[in-house]
């Protein structure tokens, strides 16, 4: 698979400097994320076996927004173990986190690692790939992430590269506007084979009872934030 991942570095024209667009969405979600973690994850089952909470940040990029999303998840896990069963209890000793941050192979881990909160209550490391494939051990992960990431295509697709495919796309580099079906039909036929790679790799590496959340932008998201979250 080819890798093609954001600007690197923390200059003028860096991801780190201009995701704007991506922490008003992370932002915007927070609530929703807290509140599915609180209401849904069984934490006491996830962690029958260990003390550990391994969590994994799927194309996280560069910059402060993947530390963000997970301060705030690790935030929410531990309010959740605390008051599983809506009673505080202050013998218990607060689990430890372990956090994954995957992107593509060429991603910039040296600028991401260099920008890690002094103050992080977890333990980190990077795992370069392709999240559209294998990533973890089976049954490793409790709890998966993946914000504003899960809409890009492992590959373009081969019929708009082929001049005597009827969805040949000249001159462009996108669907927007295509007036030809055909190119719509390949980038949704990629992305449902791409989406099927994606769920099943997660269904091996994600523990029994634990919980992953995928958000990402609709069309239009410019003026009305819409999500789809599991």
């Amino acid at each position: 698979m080819a890798s093609f991942p954001m600007n690197a570095g923390d200059g003028l024209y860096s991801y780190s400097k201009n995701s704007h667009l991506q922490k008003e969405i992370i932002d915007g979600v927070k609530e929703m994320v807290r509140d599915v973690i609180i209401r849904k994850l069984d934490i006491k089952t996830i962690l029958s076996s260990s003390n550990t909470i391994h969590i994994t940040e799927l194309g996280c990029s560069v910059g402060p927004n993947t530390f963000s999303s997970m301060q705030h998840i690790v935030e929410a896990l531990k309010d959740k173990y605390l008051y599983q069963d809506q009673l505080i209890d202050s013998s218990k000793s607060i689990p430890e986190f372990q956090i994954f941050f995957n992107d593509q192979v060429t991603n910039d881990f040296n600028t991401l690692f260099c920008l890690l909160p002094v103050d992080r209550s977890y333990y980190t490391s990077g795992v370069p790939g392709s999240f559209h494939g294998r990533l973890f051990p089976s049954r490793s992960i409790h709890f998966a992430h993946c914000s504003t990431s899960i809409h890009w295509l492992s590959k373009i697709p081969k019929e708009l590269l082929d001049k005597n495919s009827p969805a040949w796309n000249k001159g462009l580099i996108d669907y927007v506007g295509a007036s030809n079906v055909e190119i719509v039909n390949a980038y949704v036929a990629q992305f449902e084979r791409d989406m099927e790679m994606f769920f099943n790799a997660r269904a091996e590496e994600i523990v029994p009872g634990g919980m992953m959340v995928l958000v990402s932008p609709f069309l239009g998201y410019v003026r009305l934030l819409g999500f789809f979250w599991f």
